[in-house]
């Protein structure tokens, strides 16, 4: 019973850090698109930064893999 808790505890980081992701990404499409809405002049730029930062915020959940992989 503790080798799966300890499993299940080893593992909760990558779910955590996936659903935190998720939110991130979704949060940046969010203000992206109500950014664009107020000035759709600028909406190339927007995009761009918003394509970059959602790439860097699901870096975090391949980090948190290896992390556990390394375990």
């Amino acid at each position: 019973m503790l080798s799966i808790l300890a499993q299940l505890t080893g593992n909760l980081h990558i779910g955590l850090a996936a659903l935190g992701a998720a939110i991130g990404v979704g949060i940046i499409g969010m203000k992206a698109a109500e950014a664009t809405g107020r000035n759709p002049g600028a909406a190339g730029d927007i995009r761009n930064i918003a394509i970059i930062l959602a790439a860097l915020v699901e870096g975090i959940v391949f980090f948190a893999i290896f992390l556990a992989k390394g375990q």
